[in-house]
């Protein structure tokens, strides 16, 4: 990693814990959930990175491989066709860093020659057995998501999330990941039933003890199925509307970071939060 990218990283890094930030999500993807094919052509995914960042986002992140439920999994040398020329341009007209959102590390370690600062593994780095020494090896930093491949409603969510994160942090420090590098996503929507989705948000205090940054990647998701309570429209957590009012709901149980489409919008509430937060706090005693 070069010197300009480790002073991005660490401005970066810095920021968590501070105030709420927000991540822009880029998919260059025809396939992704959301907004899968209106990105693919490099001067489209610049043009929506540039605006992302000029809403206030902290960073961007760039997928090349569209990770719901279902999709059809790319070759590497696919994910790094999409990816490259984005990663590129972006790290050097974009005032704010990129990330890279990839399991792959042969991924992940070109995108941070090209510019990436930080590796957004949605297999928490426990998918490629390259990746944790990927990792090390560029001094970039790491978002370690929580993930199964298949569901278990018997389970208590905390309880697998902390068996996953443990695993993964043991990777990491065999590595000689430094710790302040990484960050823990609970994986909202990904191998967990509603009430699991429901329950790693309304328990994120639990993961406290662990002294890291923690992301939220709920962004237009509808993960309550059932669950939504009466009167209110399933489905309603996809909407804007229903991602800001998970996010606030985990910005108070103390999520610092929140992977979003909306920016602009999440800026707003998530800065309003954060004064308000601030303004209820005990006053210092003498």
């Amino acid at each position: 990693m070069r010197a300009d990218q480790r002073a991005r990283r660490d401005d970066f890094l810095n920021k968590l814990g501070a105030h709420p930030v927000v991540m822009g999500i880029l998919n260059v993807t025809p396939d992704s959930f959301s907004d899968g094919g209106r990105f693919l052509e490099a001067d489209a995914a610049v043009a929506h990175a540039k605006a992302m960042a000029a809403q206030g986002c902290a960073i961007i992140d760039i997928g090349g491989e569209s990770t719901r439920p279902g999709a059809t999994a790319v070759s590497e040398g696919e994910e790094l066709a999409r990816i490259g020329t984005v990663v590129r341009r972006l790290a050097n007209e974009l005032a704010v860093p990129v990330s890279i959102d990839t399991y792959k590390a042969s991924v992940a370690a070109r995108a941070v020659e090209l510019g990436a600062i930080l590796i957004n593994d949605v297999w928490g780095l426990q998918k490629d057995p390259a990746m944790a020494d990927t990792v090390a090896a560029a001094e970039a930093a790491v978002v370690i998501m929580h993930n199964r491949s298949d569901k278990d409603e018997a389970l208590d969510v905390v309880a697998d999330l902390r068996r996953f994160f443990d695993g993964s942090l043991a990777l990491a420090a065999r590595a000689n990941v430094p710790e302040h590098h990484i960050i823990l996503d609970p994986g909202i929507g990904f191998g967990k039933t509603a009430r699991q989705n429901i329950e790693a948000i309304a328990r994120l205090g639990e993961l406290a003890d662990y002294g890291r940054p923690i992301m939220i990647g709920a962004s237009r998701k509808k993960f309550f199925g059932a669950r939504v309570p009466e009167g209110i429209e399933r489905g309603t957590e996809g909407t804007l509307v229903g991602t800001l009012a998970v996010n606030l709901a985990a910005a108070a149980a103390g999520a610092s970071l929140f992977r979003v489409h909306d920016v602009a919008e999440h800026v707003a509430a998530l800065a309003l939060f954060a004064a308000l937060n601030k303004c209820g706090a005990a006053p210092p005693t003498a």
